[in-house]
């Protein structure tokens, strides 16, 4: 007889990284991660910025904040779920560097596990030579599953709505100036709230392009939301400043030149999510990357601009709005050429008065059931436009 297939096999359980240090200069550093079992690793190479990439199986990370921190060869050090059952390590680099050491280290026979890098200083040819000599896609993801077709679904009846946690897994976002919280946690906890509240609505469709802590790049998330044939995506996000005493929410739209500083300087820092998490850029699909200067995104962008005017048409007089809430800049993760995009910055998570408001359930509720009257305004005049 040949035995049958096992049913049901049960998934492993992530790793659990529960220690670690740094050590070193600027000429050699050591990292040491501790596991409490052996881990699977691979280690690569990407520029501009020089980082180290450790790519892992999934991950825990137990770890205390400072026993990370950056030294020696490294001025930062990120870690955090990939998705598709795994996780990374990225040490940024001041200069070229390259790993002469990596091993894991049995510890009191199996009962945990060191993973130790050594790391020293070279020159850039040196470095070239590593980046020239590796065979990497970038993405953990791409390896393990088929990247989604660009090409959009069809529509339905339904009024599709994509809503987009910002950040994720290893990509932490802004933190909390007052409680420390993370970015990622906030837009996730808002965004669970946000489809609650749609999909009591009939005629919506709400789905979240992420819905637990796990990291996705920004292509991506434009890629979940045209493969699920959106009619609109909203992108939830929370800033920081070094100036605690802005606050209030504002609505972003995509264009090419922003409309201010303020505008010009969140969209670099939220387009610097894929780098932080070691996804080199030119990995991008070549139609994402050039959707800015695609001229037939012109009306998707009048749609997208009277989606966020309608949003700030509903928060006046009832939430905390800045100077001037609708402003725009060149946000990569609003770049679908047919889907009407806008990024809602919830508030200012540097700003005492926000950060309590952004982690309280009712202070959710409520704005969550403001933005569903926009949107609901929004569908009733696209569908009667055309849109």
């Amino acid at each position: 007889m040949v035995p049958g297939p096992v049913a049901n096999a049960a998934e492993p359980a992530p790793l659990l990284a529960f220690g670690a240090r740094v050590a070193g200069d600027d000429a050699r550093t050591r990292v040491v991660v501790e596991f409490d079992r052996k881990p699977d690793f691979s280690i690569h190479y990407v520029a501009n910025p020089i980082r180290v990439v450790v790519d892992l199986p999934e991950t825990a990370f137990g770890l205390k904040a400072e026993s990370l921190e950056p030294r020696g060869l490294f001025e930062a050090i990120r870690y955090g779920g990939m998705g598709a059952g795994s996780s990374r390590l990225v040490l940024s680099a001041k200069g070229p560097v390259a790993v002469t050491n990596a091993e894991v280290i049995e510890e009191e026979g199996g009962k945990s596990y060191r993973l130790v890098i050594d790391a020293e200083k070279v020159d850039q040819p040196r470095f070239d030579a590593l980046l020239g000599d590796q065979q990497w896609t970038g993405s953990v993801v791409a390896a393990k599953t088929d990247r989604p077709t660009i090409a959009p679904a069809e529509k339905g009846s339904a009024f599709v709505i994509a809503i987009d946690a910002g950040h994720g897994g290893i990509d932490t976002g802004a933190i909390g100036g007052a409680t420390k919280t993370e970015e990622k946690h906030v837009t996730l906890a808002f965004a669970q709230e946000l489809v609650a509240t749609l999909s009591r609505e009939s005629g919506i469709e709400a789905f979240l392009t992420r819905d637990k802590d796990v990291f996705l790049s920004l292509p991506q998330r434009v890629q979940i939301a045209r493969n699920k044939g959106a009619n609109l995506f909203i992108s939830i996000h929370a800033d920081t400043l070094k100036q605690k005493d802005i606050r209030g929410a504002t609505v972003y739209t995509i264009s090419d030149k922003a409309s201010d500083h303020l505008a010009a300087d969140l969209a670099q820092r939220e387009n610097l999510s894929d780098e932080i998490a070691g996804v080199p850029l030119q990995s991008e699909p070549a139609e994402v990357a050039d959707i800015l200067i695609d001229l037939t995104r012109r009306e998707t962008q009048a749609f997208s601009v009277n989606m966020a005017r309608t949003v700030v048409s509903s928060f006046e007089g009832q939430i905390n709005l800045i100077n001037n809430p609708h402003r725009h800049a060149g946000f990569r993760v609003l770049q679908a050429p047919d889907v009407p995009s806008i990024l809602l910055e919830l508030g200012f998570m540097s700003n005492k008065d926000d950060e309590k408001l952004l982690l309280d359930p009712e202070w959710r509720k409520k704005v969550s059931g403001l933005l569903a009257v926009a949107i609901k305004r929004y569908r009733d005049q696209a569908v009667a436009n055309g849109g």
